[in-house]
């Protein structure tokens, strides 16, 4: 089985680390690659360097295609610039996936590339407004950690995908498998503070 990440410049780390640590605990048959436009290094949003050691030229047909988020400037670039490619990568890829994912903002790019329409879907608190100019699109209510809607799973902000991705590892294996992965992680989160999601009433950005 083979996971496909696409990364690029000012990607979120999170959304690539996170779900990646879960699902490369699932099963050492298991590959999980992380794919650019050509292989090479990423600098992610923070300004961490990443190998991309996978090119859209040779990429097999991948099983699972998993689409992180990255700050607006980068997604306004795959949305309507240079960078377009990447939602012609989607779209062939999502045509024989098993499931189709994202996380964070990564799912208005699905959004752009037309694979979002018609299922329920969800995306990082702040960019709901975002998800709603997509008329054919069902946008979950609140703030879920994910949202399943049959082959298309997709996951709020950042830290979402560690949940979205155990549930993943759940479809796709067991949940005996997705406690395994929970247990060897150590992730039950019990953070020092309480804050509460405030409701976003615009995109904050254009395209």
């Amino acid at each position: 089985m083979i996971i496909g990440i696409p990364v690029y410049d000012d990607v979120d780390l999170l959304d690539v680390a996170g779900p990646r640590e879960v699902l490369t605990w699932m099963d050492p048959k298991v590959e999980v690659r992380l794919i650019a436009r050509q292989p090479g290094p990423i600098t992610t949003r923070d300004g961490l360097t990443m190998i991309a050691p996978f090119g859209f030229a040779d990429t097999p047909q991948l099983d699972v295609l998993w689409v992180p988020g990255a700050n607006p400037g980068a997604l306004k670039e795959i949305m309507t610039g240079s960078g377009r490619d990447y939602l012609e990568f989607f779209k062939a890829q999502a045509t024989n996936a098993k499931y189709v994912c994202s996380v964070c903002e990564g799912a208005l790019l699905l959004a752009q590339a037309g694979l979002l329409d018609g299922y329920e879907v969800t995306t990082h608190w702040a960019f709901i407004p975002c998800l709603r100019r997509f008329p054919n699109i069902r946008v979950a209510p609140g703030t879920p950690r994910f949202v399943l809607d049959r082959n298309r799973l997709t996951g709020g902000g950042i830290s979402s995908g560690i949940d979205e991705a155990l549930k993943l590892v759940e479809l796709l294996s067991s949940a005996e498998t997705a406690q395994d992965v929970q247990r060897v992680m150590q992730y039950y989160p019990d953070p020092p503070v309480t804050s509460t999601l405030e409701e976003a009433r615009q995109c904050p950005f254009s395209w």
